[in-house]
């Protein structure tokens, strides 16, 4: 099985450097990542250095200023530096959402659980049908406290649009911590969020991501892959495959040089 992290960050001056990325990677048996650009930074000559070095092991997922005027030209300028993809909010211009349309370009989209769940979001995957759109963060559904919470429920049904996937990180998004920590550690109780999506969505829409560094904050890089694994019940060593590698691979370009 490939294993591609479809959603970590690094900078030079925020979180941490590339390199401390592949220290993990390589330990536990990452093979690519997918670089998604810290909110609010538009400078994406690191992560696309980073691509560039470091050939077949990451892509870049860009930012771009959405309210500037230029937004769009500045998407297609980072296109020809190497991106494969973007973040945008859900609120952003339509105009930068045509662009990434007509550059073919996923869109990894964070916002809070009142954007995903609005009919608003609802009828930007509808206008986009052409366009892989990435829910980030389980819909930032975080750690509340029922089971079966109305608003996740409106998340998932955003699987109705073909063109709408899901990413899925690790346990300690949606539990809270244990103190004092259980030995073996584990979460005393996990709601069953990420069986939701798995059924919602399906594997082939659904992938995983670190969120490397502030991962860290939470279980820590090796448990939010292993734990997952472990927890969500596949059907099928092939929809595992697919959570862990195989969507991220379908949707995002990692050349190899």
């Amino acid at each position: 099985m490939i294993v591609v992290d479809s959603h970590c960050h690094a900078l030079p001056h925020w979180f941490e450097p590339v390199e401390l990325l592949l220290h993990q990677m390589d330990e536990k048996g990452v093979k690519k990542a997918t670089l998604a650009q810290v909110v609010g930074e538009f400078d994406n000559r690191y992560i696309l250095d980073c691509v560039r070095r470091f050939p077949g092991r990451f892509c870049a997922l860009v930012g771009v200023d959405a309210n500037e005027p230029d937004a769009p030209e500045e998407l297609e300028r980072w296109a020809g530096e190497g991106a494969v993809g973007v973040r945008l909010r859900p609120g952003d211009p339509l105009a930068v959402w045509r662009k990434a349309e007509e550059l073919g370009f996923p869109v990894s989209v964070f916002g809070s659980a009142d954007e995903f769940a609005s009919p608003a979001f609802d009828d930007l995957l509808a206008r986009f049908p052409s366009l892989p759109v990435i829910v980030e963060h389980l819909g930032r559904i975080g750690r509340v406290a029922r089971d079966a919470d109305a608003e996740f429920r409106k998340i998932l049904a955003l699987a109705r649009h073909p063109n709408a996937y899901i990413k899925v990180h690790g346990l300690g998004e949606i539990c809270p911590r244990p103190i004092p920590f259980p030995t073996p550690m584990r979460f005393p109780h996990v709601p069953p969020f990420m069986e939701m999506a798995y059924d919602a969505f399906g594997a082939s829409r659904m992938m995983w991501g670190s969120d490397f560094p502030p991962v860290a904050g939470r279980e820590g890089y090796r448990n939010a892959l292993r734990w997952t694994m472990e927890h969500i019940p596949f059907r099928s060593e092939a929809d595992k495959e697919a959570v862990f590698g195989g969507t991220a691979l379908s949707l995002f370009r990692f050349d190899e040089v």
